[in-house]
């Protein structure tokens, strides 16, 4: 079944570039420099979408103080040392070409802008884009700030909105203010705690929103 969404908002990690390779390999750098345990693969990956330093907050358990460090030696890691390639799932491009034919698109990242505006660099994928929102310009996922802002700008309900993302916290800031949602399996969440939140579609591949929207 098609339908109309002429406004799409897209989750970046997990959804359009697939990231969370480099993310948890630089996540796990970082806690040994910082003398923390090294979390596991599926602990990095639970936390992937929230801001950068409540999610160190939430997955080392540690004080403001020790977040900050964790936070160097993980934006350190990140732009200096590890080499891990971050492509765009397949299919994205010639998917957002065609998506911008017919609906507005947007991002809303857990990215830091300086993060996300090297990521459009890398792929040359800025001009899709109308609008974003990063994790250092709005309130971190769960809470819908993000999605709210981009309304704001475009002057529609969240009715008329379309959200793709990847977690439970995509789905929750969308949920949260009744903005339909389409999930992707590929990315970091399970299907099943995906299909908790109630997407309208859940994809198992970026080309398959060609057939939905």
């Amino acid at each position: 079944m098609e339908h109309e969404f002429k406004y799409i908002i897209f989750d970046w990690d997990g959804t359009v570039m697939d990231s969370a390779a480099k993310i948890v390999a630089c996540m796990q750098r970082a806690a040994i420099l910082s003398g923390l345990p090294k979390p596991s693969k599926k602990e990095v990956e639970n936390i992937i979408g929230i801001s950068l330093k409540p999610a160190i907050q939430i997955l080392f358990s540690i004080d403001s103080i020790k977040a900050d460090e964790v936070t160097t030696h993980y934006k350190e890691t990140f732009l200096n040392e590890d080499t891990t390639a971050c492509p765009l799932f397949p299919h994205a491009e010639s998917t957002l070409l065609a998506l911008q034919q017919k609906a507005r698109l947007a991002v809303a990242t857990g990215k830091a802008r300086r993060g996300l505006d090297r990521a459009f660099s890398l792929t040359n994928t800025k001009h899709f884009f109308e609008l974003s929102r990063c994790a250092d310009e709005a309130e971190s996922k769960p809470s819908s700030d993000m999605l709210l802002q981009i309304l704001a700008q475009w002057q529609v309900s969240a009715e008329e909105v379309l959200m793709v993302g990847d977690t439970t916290y995509d789905m929750q800031m969308a949920e949260n203010i009744g903005m339909p949602r389409v999930a992707v399996s590929y990315g970091v969440h399970d299907a099943q705690d995906l299909q908790k939140h109630s997407p309208l579609k859940l994809i198992d591949c970026f080309s398959e929103l060609l057939d939905f929207v």
